[in-house]
């Protein structure tokens, strides 16, 4: 055993203990619905696998069902709560411009909207998965621990998707492109199709049965990790590529907005699992990387990409904690070291990096001061340069001690610190409030 894996088993079991309520912990009420397929050696629902054609409409339905959520309850005479769930496969547009299949759910709450205007839709973004497609935030609604004698997923998003709820908020979640669809790989942190994901879920749910949210609702993003790129993403695109949403605000909680610095934080950490999911993203949207991965990877490299195209984020944490990335290639070069010697590399990195444009709604953007797994510093400096683009953005610097360097545990407790607040945010724009900025004081501030 490593001299880290004492500080990585207490990691892993603070983040696990952290994002999973007592009530998740049982086992989910019902099983999967439908008849099965098996998606790259893991069993899920039939539902998951994509028609041969998609509708032409981004945001468009293709299709729908009933969704248990295992941890909600079912009252003969009063209802679902906290609330009826279906889930959901709509079509996008990838980064290539090509036709995509995603799935997702839409949550109609048993609480009554006590707001002004129409039931206002909030869109969560998941935090990291994984890259099987047994991860998806929305088969984590129905089974919330999924332990099937290979892999280990946590539906940690339900708890952020529960509390806004609550407040009488519809919800829709997002899979993302490929994550949960048996025709491609998950392109993990994909700034376009992450973005575009997210719009066309505020699109898809106005078509769900009997939801009650319109074309008039006020809709909000609410992200963290994965999640923060994006909603910062769709924060840029959402002005040219769905004007027809009526967006009023977005969470952006600890963003990768520049994926090359990230990656350097991730490289020797307890998720260096998320690095081989960027690789494999990447070359998934972008085939002119293949190449360059064929000549640089080595054996032990491929089998970890390759391993980890089929893993959930525990799996990850379990099975790659604090590797470097320099043991995955022939030369003994980190992934930086590559990056900075192959152009191509640099400008798909390049791509992928945000704050180029400002968004035109406000933005609450908020990072750990000790994160080091999606780094403090990149992650601030997204909220500079929006600012420095016209932007109202509300910054908000999560001051915590040291957890622990390369642990996730600086990078998953802002998000239980800041849930409150961010929510409470979030709920103010949907509720109609303006929304401040504190653009002028950021330098002042971590």
């Amino acid at each position: 055993m490593s001299q880290h894996a004492p500080k990585m088993l207490v990691a892993t079991a603070l983040a696990v203990a952290a994002v999973t309520p007592a009530a998740l912990v049982a086992p989910a009420a019902a099983a999967d619905s439908g008849t099965t397929v098996v998606s790259r050696g893991v069993e899920i629902p039939e539902f998951y696998n994509p028609p041969a054609t998609l509708p032409a409409g981004d945001g468009e339905l293709v299709r729908t069902e009933p969704l248990p959520l295992g941890a909600g309850l079912s009252i003969p005479g009063i209802g679902s709560l906290p609330g009826t769930a279906t889930r959901v496969m709509y079509k996008t547009t990838d980064n290539n411009g090509a036709p995509a299949a995603v799935t997702g759910a839409y949550i109609e709450p048993f609480a009554a909207w006590g707001g002004a205007g129409d039931r206002p839709l909030v869109v969560v973004a998941p935090g990291t998965m994984g890259q099987g497609d047994q991860c998806s935030a929305s088969l984590g609604l129905e089974r919330p621990i999924l332990f099937n004698g290979r892999t280990v997923s946590v539906g940690y998003e339900d708890i952020g998707i529960y509390r806004l709820l609550a407040r009488g908020v519809a919800v829709m979640v997002t899979d993302y492109v490929g994550l949960g669809t048996t025709d491609r790989l998950h392109t993990y942190v994909d700034r376009v199709d992450g973005g575009h994901a997210v719009l066309d879920a505020a699109r898809a749910a106005r078509g769900v049965p009997d939801a009650s949210v319109t074309s008039g609702s006020r809709v909000a993003l609410y992200g963290y990790s994965q999640g923060g790129g994006a909603t910062g993403s769709a924060s840029e695109l959402a002005a040219e590529y769905a004007p027809d949403v009526n967006l009023v605000g977005a969470y952006v909680g600890a963003p990768p907005a520049d994926l090359r610095a990230t990656a350097e934080g991730i490289d020797g950490s307890a998720l260096v699992a998320a690095l081989g999911w960027t690789i494999n993203g990447l070359a998934q949207s972008h085939p002119a990387l293949q190449p360059i991965l064929d000549e640089n990877l080595n054996a032990k490299g491929k089998a970890a990409l390759e391993d980890l195209s089929t893993a959930c984020v525990a799996d990850g944490i379990a099975s790659y904690p604090f590797q470097r990335s320099s043991s995955w290639t022939t030369t003994g070069e980190s992934l930086d070291d590559i990056i900075e010697r192959e152009p191509t590399v640099q400008a798909i990195m390049a791509e992928q990096k945000l704050g180029k444009q400002a968004p035109r709604i406000p933005v609450r953007l908020a990072t750990g001061t000790q994160d080091d797994i999606v780094p403090h510093r990149q992650a601030r400096q997204l909220a500079v340069d929006w600012c420095d683009r016209g932007a109202k953005v509300t910054y908000q610097a999560v001051v915590l001690p040291n957890l622990g360097d390369g642990l996730i545990t600086n990078h998953v407790t802002p998000l239980l610190a800041d849930q409150t607040a961010a929510i409470s945010w979030i709920t103010d724009r949907v509720g109609g409030a303006a929304a401040g900025s504190n653009c002028s004081t950021l330098p002042l501030q971590h």
